[in-house]
């Protein structure tokens, strides 16, 4: 660069910091203080494309924002990083279409910031032969600063639009949180409603219950009088069921206190075959049903300190379970053993089986296996939900080995 160029270029330098990128003209007023050109462009590059941003003079079929395509050949010379002089024979001016407008010297200089090309200026004149080295490297020392000052002028806009956006995101966000806190505060409502609702009712329900089980019970000893083989029959059929239907009421009511974290346990000492024998009893009508034998496992008795109910309804969910989902004439066994820390508790029966799929999702609320044989079982879907509560409760932990048509094997641990 000659030096008169380069005094040029020093002097013009705060005006190029205080160009005005709205005022396209005054991009090139700028320029024409150090080069010599009839019309001037400059482009942004994207892939595949080159788009006006800036215009010396205004073209009615040639305006900003226009996109141009780039096909390889061209992606090179505007990718390169040397600066070039051209003709109007160029394949660049003519898939620019410029050379329509008369020009026949150009010049074309890259706008990049470290190496990084982002757009290109190119100046034109309408005579022949006019650029040379100098005017190159004057173009390119011009280039070189305003790429700077487009830089952070361009940034700017994006940080502004991104800031537009992060206050409107924020503003949304809120309405969503509030709206979002405002439906939570109804379904806790709704929740809330339905359990108290479910608490009642169950609670209306169980005490009929109770009456049909006990008269059931006092029909069934034939203290006011002998029943034949059929109504015996039919009031053992009426047991079973107010006891199944009672179980269930019992699981509703049960996981409305596990929800409202009204679940408490109140340990006592006592000895383990008191709640396996008590069990056993109580679920003997629906084992006979189904002539299916009850095996109790229990060679040593021990005393346990636990809460007593609380046991006794582990045992009772996973002996009606292994029951519910047994063939008929066939064995359910309960185990029971003990070592320095824990008792444990083992129910085994030759059923249908689960698959090991699903063995993480049976104690989930209201999970039903689906299966033809399953679909003639009624079930809440919570009875392994509260037993795995009940456990936890006591600071156990509760675990199944099972495979479809191989029978299922729940333990049950719990620290003494």
């Amino acid at each position: 660069m000659t030096t008169v160029a380069a005094d040029k270029i020093l002097k013009l330098i705060p005006e190029i910091f205080d160009i005005d990128f709205k005022n396209s003209l005054n991009i090139f007023r700028k320029l024409e203080k150090i080069l010599i050109f009839d019309e001037g462009f400059i482009y942004f590059a994207n892939p595949d494309s080159l788009q006006l941003k800036y215009a010396y003079k205004k073209h009615s079929d040639y305006k900003p924002d226009d996109i141009f395509s780039l096909n390889n050949e061209l992606k090179k010379i505007i990718f390169s990083k040397k600066s070039c002089i051209l003709d109007e024979n160029s394949n660049l001016i003519k898939a620019l279409h410029i050379e329509k407008f008369g020009g026949k010297s150009f010049i074309l200089s890259k706008i990049s910031v470290k190496s990084t090309v982002f757009g290109i200026i190119i100046l034109f004149s309408n005579k022949p032969g006019v650029y040379n080295k100098t005017d190159l490297d004057a173009l390119d020392a011009f280039a070189s600063i305003f790429s700077y000052v487009l830089k952070d002028e361009e940034l700017s806009n994006v940080f502004k639009l991104q800031l537009k956006a992060l206050k409107e995101g924020i503003v949304e966000k809120n309405l969503a949180y509030k709206t979002i806190k405002e439906q939570n505060e109804k379904i806790l409502e709704a929740d809330k409603v339905k359990n108290e609702f479910l608490a009642n009712v169950s609670h209306e329900l169980r005490t009929p219950l109770n009456s049909i089980l006990g008269f059931s019970d006092i029909l069934g000893t034939q203290m006011y009088g002998n029943l034949n083989s059929k109504q015996e029959e039919y009031i053992n059929d009426i047991k079973v069921s107010a006891t199944h239907l009672l179980g269930m009421i019992n699981e509703i009511l049960d996981m409305s206190k596990i929800e409202a974290n009204a679940m408490k346990i109140v340990k006592s000492a006592f000895w383990i075959s008191r709640a396996v024998d008590e069990v056993v009893n109580i679920l003997h009508p629906l084992a006979e049903k189904k002539n299916i034998k009850i095996v109790k496992n229990l060679e040593v008795d021990f005393e346990v300190f636990a809460d007593y109910q609380k046991i006794q309804q582990i045992l009772y969910n996973l002996l009606s379970n292994a029951i519910k989902y047994s063939p008929e004439n066939d064995n359910v066994e309960i185990s029971v053993s003990m070592n320095a820390d824990i008792f444990k508790i083992i129910v085994h029966d030759n059923g249908i089986g689960i698959d090991k799929k699903y063995h993480g999702k049976i104690f989930a609320k209201f999970v039903q296996l689906d299966s033809a044989y399953t679909k003639k079982e009624s079930s809440t879907g919570l009875g392994l939900t509260i037993t795995k509560e009940l456990v936890e409760l006591h600071g156990g932990r509760i675990s199944v080995v099972s495979e479809v048509n191989n029978g299922s094997t729940f333990i049950v641990e719990i620290p003494f």
